[in-house]
């Protein structure tokens, strides 16, 4: 282009610029919509719609010209003129970046007067969780803080949701304070700007607690046939199992008695009941953070009994047998 040409192109693109007459819309320049929105990474093309024959026309992005007539002056090669006429002038960004965001300048001269249409390119980001706590053990009682941080245009909201229960916390930052053994479970954190769907993450929780027996019960037996006793613990960690006869001698298994240990409980199994196996027997459970024991009967159908009764070590048990045995367990634990 010579050394005129552009001097008139630089003086009619100074002219729309500096004109004070309203920004020309619709049929007497073109259909340019004041805002036009895309997402990060998604391509776009500016349409000018000229009516008119013209002598000079331009693209502007703020004060950089992208385009002097069919001259390229922008160095990034993510833009192009897609249409250069009578009746369009257009250009096409790919790859749209959050940088890309701001005024856009279509630009002419017909009849030595400048007509100039502006377009305000808004860049959207999905919102998306970019740091969030790792899956998080704690004792019970002890305080748990979870973070979660997300990024997106528009400025995301953050919620964390308890499934469990329902409950919802706005805000990066979730603090439980002494928490429970029920609080255990899976957090979802949620962000969301309205650009596309939820960004969607989760911190698992673990409480540990000690175990506590439940469902004790004497049992009759008959000789000659099978019986089982149960002792059940829940607890986190998993409790590990041991079984005592009454003269406190540990049982161990034989051809007519089998230990069977499960995640929460623990079987004595009588496959054929003979006299030495009526009597009192405890079930001890312990992980690292306590142990408890509980006693129930074997009997003879008939005989009069009461239920099996379950403690917490520490709290008298009849013994300081107990306490000696709890310690040592917690100690090898």
């Amino acid at each position: 282009m010579s050394c005129p040409v552009l001097r008139n192109v630089f003086a009619g693109l100074l002219l729309a610029l500096l004109s004070k007459g309203p920004s020309v819309h619709g049929a007497e320049f073109g259909h340019l919509p004041d805002n036009i929105t895309v997402l990060e990474g998604e391509s776009i093309i500016l349409r000018c719609k000229i009516d008119e024959e013209v002598t000079h026309k331009a693209w502007l992005n703020r004060s950089n010209i992208l385009f002097a007539g069919t001259d390229k002056w922008s160095l990034d090669r993510r833009v192009s003129l897609v249409n250069s006429n009578t009746s369009d002038f257009s250009i096409q960004i790919e790859r749209v970046e959050v940088a890309d965001e701001g005024l856009y300048t279509c630009s002419f001269q017909a009849s030595n007067k400048p007509r100039i249409a502006h377009v305000f390119l808004i860049v959207q980001v999905p919102a998306r969780i970019v740091n969030i706590s790792q899956d998080v053990s704690v004792n019970e009682g002890g305080n748990v803080y979870l973070f979660c941080l997300a990024v997106g245009r528009p400025e995301p909201t953050v919620t964390w949701k308890e499934n469990k229960y329902g409950l919802m916390s706005e805000g990066e930052f979730l603090d439980i304070t002494e928490i429970k053994r029920h609080q255990a479970e899976e957090f979802e954190c949620i962000t969301n700007n309205g650009v596309t769907q939820p960004d969607i993450r989760k911190v698992k929780v673990t409480v540990n607690y000690p175990p506590m027996i439940t469902d004790v019960k004497n049992m009759p037996a008959q000789l000659g046939k099978t019986a089982i006793l149960r002792c059940e613990a829940m607890a986190v960690p998993t409790a590990s199992f041991e079984w005592y006869r009454d003269d406190r001698r540990p049982v161990e298994s034989d051809n007519t008695l089998r230990i069977k240990n499960e995640k929460t409980r623990s079987l004595l199994l009588f496959t054929n009941v003979t006299d030495k196996h009526f009597g009192n027997y405890t079930c001890f459970a312990s992980n690292r953070l306590g142990a408890s024991n509980a006693s129930m009967l074997l009997f003879r159908p008939g005989a009069v009994y009461g239920r099996g009764v379950a403690v917490n070590v520490g709290v008298s048990a009849g013994v300081g047998f107990w306490l000696c045995l709890s310690v040592s367990l917690l100690i090898k634990v």
